[in-house]
């Protein structure tokens, strides 16, 4: 491609410039705007600029890499409340064997959450659980959060669902999910396991020894809760919650049962129940457990309020002086509350199938953008109410983020400048010998840590696969492999280096009672070796 008249040459380079630094550095002080207002901003100029027309921008923008994320975040989302996650938490602390063994469970599932869930959403949700097992044995955190960074990146390498830029190389090859997951899941696999050990040889004194006696002190935490917290609603939530009218339901069928449960005192009764009238008034929903437990805590309050009757459990049932009325009253509350946890357990399970379902299609080659919105829809319809919630938790900033970049790297590509770097880079960076495949590798590796991944997939994907068409179509195939192996590793090599490192930093930064500080020095000195062994195995699985 010729270059474009050096005044659009100008203006697009300072328009993909700004968006480079935006999306790079979102906090800058002299433009403090944010990653997707950045994108924005850069997609604007480039049509201001008149380095792409207005038709030319909209047409830019790649629909089905964004249908297939969005179907993705929505079924995360349901996956999340169908407590998915907490049971990934569970998994980790369950019979753990110290602290390596800790950390490799960590690598392992973190790896494999991310292949499935993508690994930004494994990060947001697993940081917290690290955090408090870290805690609860009174661990230091510190690797064990690069831990779950680095393994999320490599283990996202494995599907087209993984991250982002997976998604694009999927959508613009036309690999299969099979014919992908096949191609890099050895790689990914021993990847993995590659990490893990690095991890143990760096950190090993540190995971041999707890801490100090002195840290030792600080409040150890229980086992509940490791596994029962919830999350801020910016990331996911564990809180589902109730409308009025189910609100106003459960408490006009308790009430009437509480009234009728001897000569109490109708006022105090409800009031004694923190579970009752309390979070009703202050907070407006309830948990799963919560629910469950609402019954016992008014019987509770009734049976000690009453001194003279016999303390124990047989005071909370009716009993044989109790009315038939009243029988069958507390029969029936105690009904809706099996009914309504047989009806939880019975969506729990369709959410699952019908995530195992998406998964099998996925392998059998159905489009990819439709059958992630397709299982959206299905899991929607069939939680058989108001969607809304469950939709404000899909990240609209991120789709929003991919409009702008896709039409700033259109228009950075219409000034030229990246096909001419390409055309002197080619002859060094043929994909049929090991110096090319080198020299490629090392070309993607450089640009994902200054350029970020995704733009560096959309610069030079479709230039890659050209040149390696040009061998032999298995070699295409190959290219787009390697490119998607190499982009997302590259993203250990800094914090900067993805946005799932930066999502466990700031995680465990503001997570309450626990927060970490993990810094930029400390996490390069781990992935500057780890991302170069680690890209250097999987090149040779992948290429041979």
């Amino acid at each position: 491609m010729a270059m474009a008249p050096t005044v659009k040459v100008i203006l697009g380079s300072i328009a993909f410039a700004i968006f480079w630094v935006l999306a790079v550095f979102p906090a800058v002080p002299f433009l403090p705007i944010g990653r997707t207002a950045g994108s924005l901003l850069g997609a604007m100029l480039m049509v201001l600029f008149q380095v792409i027309t207005p038709d030319q921008a909209y047409a830019a923008i790649d629909l089905p890499i964004l249908g297939l994320l969005f179907g993705t975040m929505v079924v995360s989302v349901y996956l999340e409340r169908a407590d998915m996650f907490k049971y990934l938490g569970k998994l980790l602390s369950w019979r753990t064997k110290g602290p390596k063994d800790l950390l490799c469970r960590i690598c392992l599932i973190s790896a494999v959450c991310s292949a499935l869930f993508t690994n930004d959403t494994s990060c947001v949700v697993l940081t917290e659980f690290v955090l408090k097992i870290a805690r609860q044995q009174n661990l230091p955190p510190h690797p064990f959060l690069i831990a779950l960074a680095s393994s999320a990146n490599i283990g996202s390498s494995a599907t087209p669902i993984g991250n982002p830029q997976n998604l694009v190389i999927a959508v613009q090859s036309r690999i299969t999910f099979g014919r992908f997951l096949f191609g890099i899941f050895p790689a990914m696999l021993v990847g993995v396991c590659v990490n893990a050990l690095i991890l143990l040889c760096m950190y090993w004194k540190l995971l041999s020894v707890r801490k100090d006696e002195e840290d030792a002190s600080t409040e150890v935490v229980g086992e509940d809760d490791v596994i029962s917290h919830r999350f801020s609603p910016a990331t996911l939530s564990h809180l589902t919650s109730l409308n009025s009218q189910e609100l106003n339901g459960y408490t006009n069928h308790v009430e009437p049962t509480l009234r009728n449960r001897g000569n109490l005192a109708e006022s105090n009764s409800i009031q004694s129940s923190p579970n009752l009238n309390g979070q009703i008034d202050n907070r407006g929903y309830f948990s799963e457990s919560e629910i469950q437990n609402v019954p016992n805590a008014g019987f509770e309050s009734i049976r000690n309020s009453d001194a003279s009757k016999e303390i124990g459990i047989s005071e909370s049932i009716p009993s044989k002086r109790s009315s038939s009325a009243d029988k069958v009253e507390y029969d029936s509350f105690m009904s809706l509350g099996f009914s309504k946890k047989w009806k939880r357990t019975l969506w729990k399970a369709c959410v699952y199938l019908v995530t195992i379902g998406m998964l099998i299609s996925l392998l059998m080659g159905l489009n990819m953008s439709w059958t992630a919105i397709t299982a959206a829809l299905a899991l929607v319809v069939l939680d058989f109410k108001d969607a809304r919630p469950c939709l404000e938790k899909v990240s609209y900033s991120l789709l929003i983020f991919f409009c702008g970049m896709f039409i700033t790297v259109d228009g950075f590509n219409k000034t030229g400048i990246p096909s001419a770097v390409w055309e002197f880079m080619e002859p060094y960076a043929k994909i049929d010998h090991i110096g090319g495949t080198a020299i490629l590798a090392a070309v993607i590796l450089v640009l994902s840590n200054l350029a970020s991944n995704v733009p560096t997939v959309l610069l030079l994907g479709a230039r890659v696969a050209a040149s390696a068409a040009a061998i032999s179509p298995a070699s295409e195939k190959k290219a787009w492999l390697v490119l998607a192996w190499v982009s997302t590793v590259a993203g250990n090599l800094s914090l900067l280096g993805s946005a799932a490192n930066l999502i466990v930093c700031e995680q465990a930064r503001r997570a309450q009672h626990y927060g970490y500080n993990l810094s930029f020095w400390s996490h390069l000195k781990f992935g500057v070796p780890s991302t170069l062994i680690v890209t250097a195995i999987g090149l040779i699985l992948i290429s041979g």
